[in-house]
């Protein structure tokens, strides 16, 4: 009984999907063949996120190269690419009159740029459309590839993030991933040019508060500007385990801390992801 209640989820972690609002963005995006990282990583915001008509657009296929253990993207041998998925992707742009686009993806491995030109062929082909609509990318550590990293960076996206996802101490959890790598490719982006950068942790994995303000700290040394931080929920039993449930409050403090130690907006809660309320960052 006792463990029962442990792994219990709290009432404030818990988040009704509501699918008639997710509807009408789900019928638009029909017969394009597109993904999003909100049905792939069972995100709790998709029927709010859907019901605003808004999308994070998960690119260079569905299987990915390596096999985090937070993560429920499928882990196998990647396929050929698609190389229409681009134009798909614009077509999605069109049919939700997006201003605002975010786009990810797996991780490819087996690639030698990590999928770095498809990025750019979408946001070229999203500027060329229409040069107002913005583009967030957030994207893998192309393994440190500097000339991957400046390329995307070239072609001009609103936000540059990448994911730190957890603490130093924690990395066995980002199978192929390292700390150091992950800091190196924002601060990469940014000696590219990146305007603004962006980066997102996950908290009740384990960590302490300390090694959580090192992140700060950390991040703040690369110059990243912008950071995410959310409650981690475990997508399946596969996953691993849940340590903690912070309460709201908690997340509120550690907002504090971060705008402390400069970065320029921060979202911070229970079931803030990397592009919860993207468009939202100022």
């Amino acid at each position: 009984m006792k463990i029962a209640e442990i792994k219990r989820k709290p009432e404030w972690v818990l988040k009704k999907i509501d699918f008639k609002q997710m509807t009408p963005t789900a019928k638009a995006l029909e017969g394009l063949n597109l993904r999003t990282v909100c049905h792939q990583a069972r995100c709790p915001n998709i029927s709010e996120c859907f019901g605003r008509k808004t999308a994070t657009f998960l690119i260079l296929g569905d299987k990915c190269t390596r096999a985090c253990a937070f993560c429920n993207v499928t882990k196998a041998k990647p396929t050929t690419l698609d190389t229409t998925e681009p134009d798909r992707l614009l077509e999605a742009v069109k049919r939700l009159n997006l201003n605002y686009v975010v786009i990810t993806s797996v991780t490819r491995d087996d690639l030698a740029d990590g999928g770095a030109e498809v990025f750019v062929q979408i946001i070229n082909k999203i500027k060329k459309y229409d040069k107002q609509i913005k583009v967030e990318v957030l994207v893998p550590d192309f393994k440190g590839k500097v000339s991957a990293i400046a390329a995307v960076t070239a072609a001009g996206p609103h936000i540059f993030a990448h994911n730190l996802e957890t603490v130093k101490t924690l990395y066995a959890i980002r199978k192929g991933a390292n700390y150091e790598r992950s800091l190196a490719v924002l601060k990469a982006a940014k000696k590219a040019g990146a305007k603004l950068t962006k980066s997102g942790i996950m908290l009740g994995l384990g960590e302490t508060k300390n090694q959580v303000k090192k992140v700060f700290a950390d991040l703040r040394k690369v110059n990243c500007d912008y950071l995410s931080i959310g409650q981690y929920l475990r997508p399946t039993e596969n996953n691993q385990p849940v340590v903690e449930y912070l309460k709201p409050e908690a997340f509120e403090e550690y907002k504090v801390l971060a705008l402390e130690t400069g970065f320029t907006h921060v979202e911070s809660g229970v079931f803030v992801r990397s592009s919860y309320h993207a468009e939202d960052y100022k």
